[in-house]
C-alpha cells in the first residue's frame, strides 16, 4: 500500500438528500474523506449545511468555492465565510482560498478546525518559483497548502511534481487529461489528500474511487527515484 494520503472525494449536489445520499455511498466505495461542496447548493443556510455534515457523521471537507476559482457561490464574501465558520466545530477541514480577504481567513484560522488554503488556476501553471511562493504563503496561514493547476504540455505537470518533492502538507494537482496521473503519484510523496470522484466522472482528468483505490495498491514506482528527478 502507497502512504497515509487520504481519499477525498467531492460531492456536489444541490439538496440536503441528495447530499447525504451520495455521501453514503461515497463511504461505502472507501472514501476516506468527503469533500461536501457547499457551493453545489441551492441557496445554502449556515444551519442547513452544518446539520448535513452532523448528518453525515464522517471525516469532511467544508468547501464553499469562490466563483472565480471555479465555484458557484453566489452571495458575498461575507456569507460565504459565515457559512465556512458554521462548520468549525463539526467539519475535519475548512477549505479556503488565498485570495480570500486575509481578516476572512483570519476567523476560519483562529478556530480549532484544521484549514486547506488553496489557489487554482484553471488556465496554465505558473513557473515553479511562482508556485513554491504560492504554497508558502498558504503554509503561513494554514495546516495544508493547495495549488491546482491546468497544464499545457507535460512539462507542466512536472512543475507540480517537482512542488510535491519539494513541499510537505501540500496538495498538488495537475488536471485535464495529461495531468490526471499526478492524483495518483501524489501518494508517493506522501500528500496528505488526493480526490477522486464517485461513480460519475464530469471532467477529463478526474478518477473514479474504484479505480483510485486499485492504482493506489500497485507499487509502479520507488520514491527515491521520482525524487532523484528534482
Amino acid at each position: 500500500m502507497y502512504s497515509q494520503t487520504k481519499i477525498a472525494v467531492p460531492i456536489f449536489k444541490k439538496d440536503k438528500k441528495s447530499i447525504i445520499e451520495e455521501a453514503q455511498y461515497c463511504i461505502q466505495k472507501g472514501a476516506d474523506l468527503i469533500e461536501f461542496r457547499i457551493d453545489g447548493m441551492d441557496n445554502p443556510k449556515p444551519q442547513i449545511v452544518r446539520e448535513i455534515i452532523e448528518e453525515i457523521n464522517f471525516p469532511t471537507i467544508a468547501t464553499n468555492r469562490v466563483k472565480t476559482e471555479g465555484g458557484l457561490f453566489k452571495g458575498t464574501e461575507e456569507q460565504r465565510v459565515n457559512i465556512l465558520l458554521e462548520t468549525v466545530d463539526v467539519a475535519e477541514f475548512v477549505d479556503i482560498e488565498l485570495q480570500t480577504n486575509d481578516n476572512l481567513i483570519k476567523q476560519i484560522t483562529e478556530t480549532n478546525v484544521k484549514t486547506i488554503i488553496s489557489y487554482h488556476d484553471f488556465k496554465k501553471t505558473p513557473p515553479l518559483n511562482e508556485l513554491l511562493n504560492i504554497v508558502f504563503k498558504e503554509k503561513n496561514l494554514g495546516n495544508i497548502a493547495k495549488v491546482a493547476l491546468m497544464p499545457n504540455d507535460l512539462e507542466d505537470t512536472l512543475t507540480v511534481l517537482a512542488i510535491l518533492s519539494r513541499c510537505e502538507d501540500t496538495i498538488a494537482i495537475s488536471m485535464g487529461d495529461i495531468g490526471s496521473y499526478t492524483r495518483v503519484i501524489s501518494t508517493k510523496f506522501n500528500a496528505p489528500i488526493t480526490f477522486a470522484v464517485s461513480s460519475d466522472v464530469t471532467a477529463p482528468g478526474q478518477i473514479d474511487i474504484e479505480t483510485m483505490k486499485q492504482l493506489l495498491n500497485l507499487d509502479i514506482m520507488d520514491i527515491d527515484d521520482l525524487n532523484s528527478s528534482y
